[in-house]
């Protein structure tokens, strides 16, 4: 029996050109003035207005670096963590699970210390837990 596998069609998301465009805007500042801004407080390395440019204008671009991401969290009055999510997304497909609580968070990182049957019950065991008309996916 042959059993096909039909891929998922990939999008393309561009999340991370949208925030440091939309950021960008918001904050009223020119390519060459981000740019200004756009030095990380660690290394010194500073993000060029041509990079920002071909990002936002959805041109192709290297993937930035941690050094330049915490450049433009410089520029961009973001936090770190924002940038990065957003990067990750858009440049290798890496979406984040974002908990409202500690908790979750918590939770989740301990889920990987548990056996294949023990996160099988503690997945039914929230879903007993969870309100009826819920996504129990």
């Amino acid at each position: 029996m042959n059993v096909m596998i039909e891929n998922e069609p990939e999008t393309e998301t561009t999340e991370f050109a949208d925030l440091i465009r939309e950021r960008r805007a918001t904050l009223g500042l020119s390519l060459a003035q981000f740019q200004e801004r756009s030095v990380d407080p660690v290394t010194g390395t500073q993000v060029k207005s041509g990079w920002v440019h071909r990002l936002e204008s959805g041109e192709s671009v290297i993937p930035p670096r941690r050094a330049q991401l915490r450049a433009l969290a410089a520029a961009s009055e973001l936090p770190l963590g924002k940038l990065q999510d957003a990067a990750a997304a858009q440049f290798f497909g890496i979406e984040r699970v974002w908990a409202e609580s500690g908790e979750a968070s918590a939770l989740v990182r301990r889920t990987g210390r548990l056996t294949e049957d023990q996160r099988e019950q503690l997945l039914r065991l929230i879903d007993a837990f969870a309100p009826p008309g819920q996504d129990q996916s």
